[in-house]
């Protein structure tokens, strides 16, 4: 029994983790094995998280390339400035038995920054406008420049016009009736007295909202007379008169505390404070980076990344710049890349992160990454989106699928800063991941996006499962801007997707600027995709729209108070499109149903609909006795669910709901969202002994 003992005391010490430290004050010519420097500064931390990687590798080759127990590396606060990102290969790799941590040393706060500090500011009065101003020699000499700003931790906005809301287009002078919508265009008509040739009118970029996407084209001049603006990109798509545009980046427009304009001839960057800021005491960073951390596997030959996890650390100041010839994309602002990206990973993590100030989206695992996890991250302010999965293009061998990721209890918000039309998720040719309990709000543009492949064609978004979400601000914020974009969804589909599953998640607030602000968006060729048991409120066209696609079904979800529609579907097909069944739908304005309803090939049934004020039931043009004439809906009534206060988002059933005997089952919202005890698990403060 000793002996047993002692056995067991021996095994449990060998996995007693190696220890590296990190931190502001270190020295990378130390052994890293100190958390701060001894009193004759012989030797404490590494200075960069770089060194504590390379550490890790001496440690592998001293013991035949291979880890006999696992490593942690404690990251004490402080910003680290990168000066390029840092990149994990498969020889960083732990294993399942000795993984590697990278996490914050205690209750301290370590960024990890692809930016630069930027200080020597003096006061200057120009034109009667006091600014602060910095010489910037690499921004003179072409070495620099960029787009974005944080100041004491709050992004700051170029100078723009108008300072609050947009301006419309008043005309497209190339465009004829031939023109097709996507063809981008080289100028627009402005109204009368809305754009000015200013003098650093070359500087300027206009940012331009047509149909589902943004453009940033730069400015090449301003004919006020013929009211002409002219770019020198083409447009994603053919603007449209009343799309909404502003501009911003000319010095003129420099009139609004907390805006900035950096002159890229003269290498000057000024900055017109906001009221009692200090810039003598103030934190100016501009990014220099696109990316903090890259994850290089090579899945073609089988080499991975893995058993590496970030803990508590936080990730800020990066931004991506358009290709020469490029004003935006296609959709979803989906070639901007994640500051952390990753290809060829398995069995990573992401726990308790901070991304926040950041100029692109947060995290894009890419390419063959399998069972990695991202949890209780918080995203926020965000230039582009919150997580990619997956990519755009189908992968034919196995190992360079991506696939069985999961993002849970994450919150994301505050996204599109930049890049309008950015998602919060985004999953693209990617199956069996898991999307679950997160909150997602304050995009312009779609909460949660799946699929990637426009109608029928081969497709690898299947299985993916989304639920006990919480999704709401979408094409308008919280506080009160836009929508400035169309064609969106809380959850937007494509695609053949068996397996998908949306279930038991909360969407609300989501508003199209033209059209399609809808709840949950059945796109092009969505298939074979369940929508259960959601609640769905507050939208301005509709709580659910299919464009076109093959037998999905959607049942016993809660469709409310849709602006201008509550249900749509638009294409007619010679296949059954979806089942609408057990569902409740109610409203006090616009129509019921609306699109193209020239074939039945769809099913409704056992729905309760309910107008406040005992409004008109029309679905379509039919009648109520009409459209039970063609076989729908034979087993649905109109009655009050009897909701306990929608009239203040509270959609529970009385206990006499006349729902309940059409078979409808209650939704219970007390698991949607972000789950207490998994967010203080990882953002709680730690005991003074960890670490």
């Amino acid at each position: 029994l000793f002996m047993a003992v002692v056995s067991a005391s021996v095994s449990k010490a060998s996995q007693k983790p190696v220890r590296f430290y990190v931190a502001p004050d270190g020295n990378d010519a130390w052994s890293g094995k100190l958390p701060r420097p001894n009193r004759d500064r012989t030797d404490g931390p590494f200075a960069t998280i770089a060194r504590a990687r390379d550490a890790i590798r001496e440690l592998k080759r001293a013991q035949g390339d291979a880890l006999k127990r696992p490593v942690t590396v404690y990251i004490r606060g402080g910003i680290y400035f990168l000066g390029e990102p840092i990149v994990f290969t498969p020889r960083d790799s732990g294993t399942s038995q000795c993984p590697i941590a990278y996490k914050a040393y205690r209750n301290e706060k370590p960024i990890i920054s692809g930016g630069k500090l930027i200080t020597g500011w003096k006061e200057v009065t120009i034109d009667g406008r006091r600014l602060w101003a910095v010489e910037l020699p690499e921004v003179r000499d072409g070495k620099w420049f960029f787009r974005q700003l944080w100041v004491n931790g709050h992004r700051r906005r170029r100078a723009r016009h108008p300072n609050k809301g947009y301006l419309k287009v008043a005309e497209v002078p190339d465009v004829t009736s031939n023109t097709p919508w996507h063809q981008g265009q080289m100028r627009i008509r402005f109204h009368n007295g809305n754009l000015k040739a200013w003098k650093t009118i070359s500087d300027a970029e206009l940012v331009l909202m047509s149909r589902w996407v943004e453009s940033h084209v730069p400015i090449v001049s301003v004919d006020e007379e013929k009211r002409i603006v002219a770019f020198g990109k083409r447009t994603v798509f053919r603007p449209d008169p009343n799309d909404l545009y502003y501009i911003e980046h000319a010095f003129e427009l420099l009139d609004e505390p907390g805006e900035w304009y950096l002159d890229r001839k003269a290498g000057v960057l000024y900055y017109m404070p906001m009221p009692n800021e200090d810039m003598d005491k103030a934190e100016v960073i501009a990014p220099v980076l696109a990316q903090l951390i890259r994850l290089q596997g090579e899945p073609a030959i089988g080499q991975f990344v893995e058993h590496i996890s970030f803990r508590k650390l936080t990730f800020s100041h990066t931004e991506w710049a358009l290709p020469e010839g490029r004003s935006g994309f296609a959709q979803a602002a989906v070639n901007v890349p994640g500051a952390i990206y990753g290809e060829g990973v398995r069995e990573c993590a992401f726990e308790g992160c901070n991304f926040t100030h950041i100029g692109t989206y947060a995290i894009e695992l890419s390419r063959g990454c399998a069972y990695n996890r991202i949890i209780a991250c918080e995203i926020s302010d965000l230039g582009a989106g919150g997580v990619k999965i997956g990519e755009p293009r189908i992968r034919d061998d196995d190992a360079e699928q991506t696939h069985n990721n999961e993002i849970t209890d994450c919150h994301i918000y505050d996204g599109g800063r930049f890049f309008h039309s950015a998602v919060g998720i985004w999953i693209g040719q990617s199956y069996d991941n898991r999307i679950a309990h997160n909150h997602i709000h304050d995009f312009y543009y779609t909460g949660i996006s799946i699929g990637w492949t426009w109608g029928y064609g081969r497709a690898l978004a299947r299985d993916n499962i989304v639920e006990f979400n919480h999704v709401h601000h979408i094409g308008v914020r919280s506080d009160g801007d836009g929508p400035i974009l169309s064609d969106m969804g809380g959850i937007y589909t494509l695609g053949r997707q068996p397996g998908t599953v949306i279930r038991h998640n909360l969407f609300h607030d989501i508003a199209g600027y033209r059209y399609g602000g809808w709840g949950i968006y059945f796109d092009e060729g969505s298939t074979h995709i369940v929508a259960e048991n959601n609640i769905v409120y507050r939208t301005t066209h509709g709580g659910f729209h299919q464009h076109y696609g093959r037998e999905n079904v959607v049942r016993n979800n809660i469709f409310a108070f849709g602006r201008d529609a509550q249900i749509q579907r638009s294409r007619p097909e010679p296949h059954l499109s979806f089942t609408f069944e057990r569902n409740i739908v109610y409203w006090r304005e616009g129509r019921l149903l609306v699109g193209n309803l020239s074939n039945f090939n769809f099913a409704f049934d056992y729905n309760l609909y309910w107008c406040e004020g005992n409004g008109e039931i029309r679905f379509g043009n039919f009648t109520w006795d009409e459209w039970r004439a063609k076989g729908m809906d034979e087993n649905s009534i109109i009655a009050d669910p009897l909701f306990v206060a929608p009239e203040r988002d509270n959609f529970k059933l009385k206990r006499n709901s006349p729902a309940l005997k059409l078979g409808f089952k209650r939704i219970d919202l007390r698991r949607v969202g972000i789950r207490k005890k998994v967010w203080m698990r990882l953002h709680a403060h730690r005991r003074a002994s960890d670490g």
